[in-house]
């Protein structure tokens, strides 16, 4: 299949990040998927996403102990921790818990780094379908700056591609419907390292389309470069456009410039990413404890604002928070069903004006409808005259969010409040 094919739309679901870090258990993860199945999934959501370091069992937050022992199979591959995920014993992985996400009409999807455990490296495991090892295809001069499980793969080596194959026929045998490579698309490579990640994605591409499913693919951290924007649409579904995105204000309005500048490269299949959305319960196990444990630190205009940018410019949505504790703010706004239309079936979305600190975005259906979205990313209030808003003439406003259509003498202008959006559909 076409790659673009797996996601026809933006994806939608929900990762363990930002609030379990790298420590996610099998209950949290089934407890999410339900809650997602009886309140999301009719709105469109359906990932289920088990985020980085599920094979290390003593993992405790978002801080990663360095150098730890892996679970690995005797084919270099890691496998889920037994004692966080009680299914995967006796070699079944994930395939357990996939079963269970999927039994709830959703998907399951995982991270991993790229590249070849340290470890294997260093013991010369074996590799599934060649006679190479792990240390003849590990590239030792390539690694994470800020995890020490993996070594770099070695594309110029025999092995390479039957290592990536390998993982994703397991993957594949999990029946994981969705895979975030990490430390792969970043800008702070040396040229090496950046050479390297290039030629992982093209083998992680291979391997995808060689394990016989289909299976969307997901690059991180970011910040991704517009240099490779070519590259990125050839092999991947979706990529990071910034670095970790956290619940503060200064992080949220620096994605308006980001997606201004990713919005001509955004098509079916083909998804720039603004990272999650770190709203509701976050931080659940955190590294920095004065801060853990903490409901979003974003007030409700900007937690507003963000889904409203995410949504006309089409990033992915992964919500961050732990489902379970959502209260009925948040949960609005992850289940308007009108601005979740605007993220799954629009197209062309651009910025068409900035004045100070007041940002339009301009977007069309393909009734031809249009919607303008529009922010206030300063300290004070803004009007905004609805008037001066192109294509606006003798159109009726339909708030979105607010899901009513404004009454004519209300539509001369409205107050914008500091770090605010309003989305409108013009009838």
């Amino acid at each position: 299949m076409n790659k673009n094919q797996r996601a026809l739309t933006p994806p939608m679901g929900w990762n363990s990040w930002d609030c379990y870090g790298a420590s996610v258990t099998e209950e949290e993860l089934l407890g999410n998927a339900e809650y997602m199945a009886e309140n999301l999934k009719q709105f469109g959501w359906e990932y289920i996403v088990c985020d980085i370091q599920w094979y290390e069992p003593t993992a405790e937050s978002t801080d990663y102990h360095k150098f730890t022992p892996l679970v690995m199979d005797e084919y270099s591959r890691l496998l889920p921790a037994v004692n966080r995920f009680p299914s995967a014993k006796d070699g079944k992985g994930f395939r357990p818990i996939a079963d269970k996400v999927h039994a709830l009409g959703l998907k399951f999807g995982i991270h991993i780094m790229r590249g070849i455990p340290r470890q294997a490296a260093h013991q010369n495991t074996k590799i599934l379908g060649t006679t190479a090892t792990a240390r003849e295809i590990a590239h030792p001069y390539s690694i994470c700056s800020w995890n020490t499980d993996m070594y770099g793969v070695d594309a110029r080596v025999l092995g390479a591609q039957e290592y990536y194959n390998s993982l994703f026929e397991l993957y594949a045998s999990w029946e994981i419907d969705f895979v975030k490579v990490d430390d792969i698309c970043v800008t702070e490579f040396k040229p090496h390292d950046l050479y390297s990640a290039k030629e992982e994605i093209e083998m992680i591409a291979k391997a995808i389309e060689n394990c016989g499913r289909d299976i969307v693919l997901s690059l991180s951290p970011g910040p991704a470069m517009i240099e490779h924007a070519d590259h990125l649409r050839e092999h991947a579904n979706m990529w990071r456009m910034t670095g970790d995105l956290w619940d503060n204000w200064p992080s949220l309005k620096a994605m308006f410039d980001r997606c201004r500048n990713w919005a001509p490269f955004v098509s079916e299949g083909c998804w720039p990413d603004c990272d999650m959305l770190p709203l509701g319960h976050i931080a659940i196990r955190y590294g920095d404890k004065a801060t853990a444990n903490r409901m979003t630190f974003l007030t409700k205009d900007e937690q507003r604002t963000m889904i409203t940018l995410w949504s006309i410019f089409r990033s992915p949505l992964m919500m961050g928070g732990e489902m379970r504790d959502n209260d009925e703010y948040t949960l609005s706004l992850l289940t308007n069903e009108e601005v979740l239309y605007v993220h799954r079936n629009t197209h062309g979305a651009k910025e068409i004006q900035r004045v100070d600190d007041l940002i339009l975005w301009r977007t069309q259906d393909n009734e031809n409808n249009t919607y303008i979205a529009a922010f206030n990313i300063g300290e004070v209030t803004q009007m905004l005259a609805l008037s001066s808003i192109p294509d606006s003439s003798s159109k009726i406003f339909r708030d979105l969010w607010e899901k009513k259509d404004l009454e004519p003498a209300a539509t001369e202008s409205i107050s914008l409040p500091p770090h605010g959006a309003v989305l409108y559909k013009l009838c």
